[in-house]
């Protein structure tokens, strides 16, 4: 892996998500772009101009306005945080600031990017929305890289938990994580499954045990059966130090936790950190 990039809201840096980003940039040796993202849409204000002797409404932002200018000396702050903090871990990084529609400028950053890392309350709302909300939710969906939703917290990394039903998308995200994180190869793996009917069918299962076991030193495989919401939610909610993998955000795979309340319930609730890959 190359690059690694940040969402940031310039005016509300996360120091658990940079220092998670930082983490897996040392891993990984890989650069860490972060992208300072600034809604500067949401601030235009209607301005009446003139030209030609004929009156009209422009929006534009007030530059001069000194609620601008605190917005300015904060985001150069936290870029200078930024900086210090890649520094201080010996971290290859890169400064982008992006001005004016943040999903948008972040999805377009994503197609040359490894992975994206974004906090689940980043948000450019006004009023509030919830976790996770409408940004995050839209870059989920649209984003050309996998994409990591950063810890609350973070401590090292334990133990990867694969979320596995044998669907495409499923097997997809666990090979997407595996080819970027060889680094991880001896952590403890758990690969859970999920079903309200059973296991998984036996040459599937094998097939995929003759997979993985080329690629990880301890494997354990744990099969549930009930709601694959709430089982997953039980399961993971006292784990620690855990890194999450699953398939496509929105599709029928097994990110069946991430559908409506059960997706805001889970994000909102578990510390974890969260892989998520769709094709």
């Amino acid at each position: 892996m190359e690059k690694i990039i940040l969402a940031i809201d310039g005016t509300n840096l996360n120091s658990q998500a940079l220092d998670f980003a930082c983490y897996l940039g040392t891993l990984t040796r890989a650069s860490v772009t972060g992208v300072f993202l600034e809604n500067l849409v949401a601030n235009e204000r209607p301005v009446l101009k003139e030209t030609n002797g004929a009156a009209f409404i422009d929006w534009e932002v007030d530059k001069d306005s000194e609620a601008y200018k605190r917005k300015m000396a904060t985001i150069d702050n936290n870029i200078c945080l930024f900086k210090q903090q890649c520094d201080k871990r010996g971290v290859r990084f890169c400064i982008r600031r992006d001005e004016g529609y943040p999903e948008k400028d972040i999805i377009e950053e994503t197609r040359y990017a490894d992975v994206l890392i974004v906090d689940a309350e980043t948000s450019f709302n006004k009023r509030f929305e919830g976790t996770p909300g409408d940004f995050v939710r839209d870059v989920l969906r649209e984003s050309e890289c996998p994409v990591i939703i950063a810890p609350e917290t973070f401590d090292g990394i334990n133990e990867i938990v694969f979320a596995y039903d044998a669907s495409k998308s499923s097997v997809f995200a666990i090979k997407q994580f595996t080819y970027l994180f060889p680094q991880l190869e001896d952590l403890k793996v758990t690969v859970l499954h999920v079903n309200e009917n059973g296991g998984v069918p036996g040459m599937e299962k094998k097939r995929f045990q003759e997979w993985i076991s080329g690629h990880y030193s301890e494997i354990h495989f744990e099969e549930l059966i009930g709601n694959p919401e709430s089982e997953l939610f039980a399961y993971l909610l006292p784990k620690k130090n855990v890194m999450v993998v699953t398939g496509a955000y929105g599709r029928r795979s097994l990110s069946l936790f991430f559908k409506h309340s059960h997706a805001d319930l889970l994000i909102k609730t578990i510390t974890q950190a969260i892989f998520i890959a769709h094709r």
